[in-house]
């Protein structure tokens, strides 16, 4: 069998020092101890990615990334391939759900054109990194060239570069591309061999009829690029995947990399995430899932990533929408970590920890 293919990058373990200094801040605030639950959790896991006890979360991009899919003309969504570069345009005008929330948040929404089925014309907020003009249908053979995977990988992690150099401080992870729940659904159950009656769903709103035309669509995907599959994560990337999903792997890679948070969206995020984390397990470390969408599968994906989201709205739409609505948490934990004061600056008294050990309910 062939060596799986590598992706040069090292991912900084987490700080535990300053870790250690927020959980012990933590202990000193002016509260019963674990009463912020996991608002408390994040900012350390915060001071671990960062560094810092005090990380910056001015400057805010959701990298929305979009590309079409062969395996759309399998009938598995509800919506047809012409409203992957609709919505791009839609994004540069600033008409869609995630340029909404994003402005509500503070976030700037980068976009770009990783493979999208059409010569999108230039636009100042257009980033054109387009690898090829869609995917190749996964039910017959590799979605992409196991090169065009590693250069859409590549383009990801430039644009992440690029961004960094002008102050980045917030990763959020966004998708457009219709097709692409097929082919995250493939890519996880590629990964993790889980069945796709468990992990494939509705996606844009298909029917029954498109259900079941999405679970053999997946099914025949994973049959025909079984040998590529075996071969590692980047091979079944290139086998099942898409070239936006390829795209984010190259932004949460870059992110780690540069001890950048990286809040991850929902069920396409979270396909790019587990490719990451299985390239370069290190890189869990910097991840926040932002919630649990509505997809079938999602909710086992996380539970494989060790990801516990702080939402769970019933989100369905992609875009960077879930990440951006989990901003205010991260903002929270880490201004009530700073700004509280202990018990010490405030002249409040602490536990009676007598009291404590006697109560009846210990």
């Amino acid at each position: 069998m062939a060596r799986p293919a590598t992706i040069d990058v090292v991912i900084p373990p987490l700080d535990e020092g300053a870790m250690r200094h927020a959980a012990a801040r933590q202990s000193r605030l002016t509260k019963p101890a674990g009463s912020l639950g996991r608002l408390e959790e994040l900012s350390i896991s915060l001071a671990g990615m960062t560094g810092r006890q005090d990380p910056p979360l001015a400057d805010r991009v959701v990298f929305t990334l979009a590309a079409d899919h062969g395996v759309a003309k399998e009938g598995v969504s509800a919506y047809p391939r012409d409203v992957t570069a609709q919505m791009v345009f839609n994004f540069l005008r600033g008409g869609a759900a995630i340029n909404v929330l994003a402005r509500q948040a503070g976030a700037r929404v980068v976009v770009g054109d990783l493979g999208v089925d059409a010569d999108l014309p230039e636009h100042p907020e257009l980033r054109s990194l387009k690898v090829r003009h869609g995917t190749a249908s996964i039910t017959q053979g590799p979605a992409m060239s196991l090169e065009e995977a590693r250069q859409a990988i590549e383009n990801g992690r430039q644009l992440l570069r690029e961004e960094i150099a002008t102050g980045l401080d917030v990763v959020l992870t966004g998708d457009m591309g219709i097709g692409n729940t097929t082919a995250s659904a493939a890519v996880i159950c590629a990964l993790t061999q889980l069945d796709p009656k468990d992990v494939v769903g509705r996606g844009t709103g298909v029917d029954d009829d498109g259900l079941e035309r999405k679970r053999e669509a997946v099914r025949k995907a994973l049959e025909v690029n079984r040998d590529l599959i075996a071969i590692g994560p980047v091979e079944a990337l290139s086998a099942v995947g898409g070239l936006e999903i390829a795209g984010l792997v190259g932004v949460i890679l870059e992110a780690a990399a540069n001890r950048r948070p990286v809040v991850i969206d929902g069920f396409i995020s979270g396909a790019a995430a587990l490719v990451a984390t299985l390239i370069a397990p290190n890189a869990t470390g910097y991840m926040i899932a932002s919630h649990r969408s509505q997809e079938l599968g999602h909710g086992a994906l996380l539970r494989r990533l060790g990801l516990r989201p702080l939402l769970e709205l019933d989100l369905r739409l992609g875009e960077g929408t879930g990440a951006v609505l989990a901003l205010p948490l991260l903002e929270g934990a880490v201004r009530t970590l700073n700004d509280m004061a202990t018990f010490d600056e405030a002249g409040v008294s602490e536990r009676d920890q007598e009291a404590a050990h006697n109560s009846p309910h210990n």
